[in-house]
């Protein structure tokens, strides 16, 4: 099977000087919702090292809480308090970022029983005028988080939550991470699945991915782990973390493929998936890795050999759909191959399309100016003016 013109190969090319800007996080917007006024802001994070602040200068409406003593004891510190908005239709933050950058953003959503009621509330995430999310946490009781690749419009962007029912809205935590713009496909994609493919149970972010990503092991009965402590080179414009890639999956069977699937939402959805591949494992001279990758078992790209202990990530030019409920990512040897195939971490993001723009920035400075001169402070007057 030949190589598919449809797909990037993404090369070792990241400069040192990438690397040495995301590590000192500059750009990063880190809010705690509902840190109380009496308390510390900012300050640092202790998992992260992160420094987070009060949400309080980027939201004019509100009231503050926190989750239940017994439920905060496994959460880091920003994520046991919360913001939530008993008044007004729709709520909103209003955060400065750069016109046309590519950044990651972030919203947790964790109940907690804040209120003692135990009524956990169903609502809406906007950015800007248009739909992001649907926050249920009926069903997500141990709370949820939502991460979309937004390239904003606009100087000014709103994040706004809006009530669609008897319940009220609330959040925990905003974060929000400048990316390299010749990362990830131009748009806005929504975050399905961000995992390493590990038996561990630790979460990798920030400060092993200088994009805070956050990375969740992922492991099935059928796979061997294998791992390595050389130096795995991470050079590319997605720069995943080392971590992820020092430990990988392959087929217990060497004649199985190896098989990613997810569940779409929508027949119209289109995915993309991106793969991370390096060779870690110290191979023979009469021994080869050799696959080819399919998406719903059609060939998508191959035969292809992972880089030894250096990353090559493969990604589609153009988003896929997938067929009868499940998209199906796979790995299958081929005749040449005396190894079976292996992956070490993979991200899988949906394409979102916004059917309304962000409002232009003089746009926003003459709306503000009003709100100032006439002292208008309505909770339903928030998020994109337009």
């Amino acid at each position: 099977m030949e190589s598919s013109p449809a797909l990037l190969l993404v090369l070792i090319t990241l400069a040192i000087v990438h690397i040495v800007q995301a590590q000192d996080h500059q750009g990063f917007i880190s809010l705690d919702c509902g840190l109380p006024a009496d308390e510390m802001s900012p300050y640092k994070e202790e998992v992260t090292g992160l420094q987070f602040s009060s949400d309080a200068t980027f939201i004019q409406s509100g009231k503050t809480g926190r989750i239940q003593a017994y439920k905060a004891a496994n959460l880091q510190r920003p994520y046991t308090t919360l913001r939530y908005f008993p008044d007004g239709i729709r709520n909103c933050y209003n955060l400065d970022v750069d016109k046309g950058r590519k950044y990651l953003i972030r919203a947790f959503f964790t109940y907690g029983n804040y209120d003692g009621r135990d009524t956990k509330p169903v609502f809406d995430l906007y950015l800007g005028p248009n739909l992001w999310a649907t926050i249920d946490l009926e069903t997500l009781v141990n709370g949820t988080r939502e991460d979309i690749l937004h390239n904003p419009t606009s100087n000014s962007l709103h994040i706004c939550l809006v009530k669609t029912g008897e319940t009220t809205p609330m959040i925990s935590a905003l974060e929000l991470r400048p990316m390299r713009n010749d990362s990830y496909s131009t748009g806005s994609l929504k975050l399905l699945n961000s995992n390493y493919l590990s038996k561990s149970t630790s979460q990798i972010r920030y400060a092993s991915d200088i994009y805070d990503r956050i990375w969740t092991p992922y492991f099935k009965k059928e796979w061997t782990q294998i791992s390595t402590d050389l130096k795995v080179s991470n050079s590319n414009s997605y720069a995943p973390p080392e971590d992820v890639l020092k430990t990988a999956a392959t087929p217990t069977n060497a004649s199985a493929p190896l098989t990613i699937e997810w569940p779409y939402e929508n027949p119209q959805d289109r995915h993309y998936l991106y793969a991370h591949f390096a060779e870690i494992q110290d191979l023979q001279p009469n021994e080869t890795r050799e696959f080819n990758i399919l998406w719903n078992e059609e060939p998508y790209y191959g035969p292809f050999t992972p880089p030894k202990l250096k990353l090559m990530s493969i990604i589609p030019r153009s988003p896929y759909a997938c067929d009868e409920g499940m998209c199906i990512f796979q790995l299958n040897r081929t005749n040449n191959s005396t190894l079976p195939p292996l992956l070490n971490a993979f991200e899988v993001y949906k394409v979102i399309h916004f059917p309304q723009s962000e409002t232009d920035g003089s746009d926003v400075v003459a709306m503000r100016n009003i709100e100032s001169t006439y002292g208008l402070g309505r909770i339903n007057w928030q998020g994109d003016p337009c």
